[in-house]
């Protein structure tokens, strides 16, 4: 089972900034399109951020607006998630997500691999 593990969730203030961070082994970090995606209470789990296999061309969802960053260490296997200008209505389980040699995809179903989420709570 592959195993991808999440951190950097927490509760922050309106304005505030978060660096959410995925850590996934080796052989699947380097094959595969590695993606952020959120889901809050009682709606259905949505597209943040994606690189495509190999890094190369990122996609984010319009509402990041510039807001958030996605990034890559591939010395450290870790994919980053930089939320600034942090509002209410960004409070969800962020996940990372891997879809091996994918394009970036902004379809939950395209990933196969799933972390356990990070919550990330933004008070007004």
């Amino acid at each position: 089972q592959v195993e991808l593990v999440e951190s950097g969730g927490g509760l922050v203030q309106a304005g505030g900034l978060l660096r959410l961070s995925c850590v996934a082994p080796e052989d699947i970090f380097s094959k595969s399109a590695m993606g952020w995606f959120r889901q809050a209470p009682g709606k259905e789990r949505e597209f943040v951020a994606a690189f495509a296999a190999g890094g190369g061309n990122i996609y984010y969802a319009d509402f990041v607006k510039a807001r958030f960053s996605i990034s890559r260490d591939t010395f450290k296997n870790t994919l980053y998630l930089q939320m600034n200008s942090l509002k209410p209505e960004d409070t969800a389980v962020y996940y990372c997500a891997a879809d091996l040699w994918g394009p970036g995809s902004a379809k939950v179903s395209s990933y196969e691999h799933w972390g356990q989420g990070t919550q990330v709570s933004v008070s007004s």
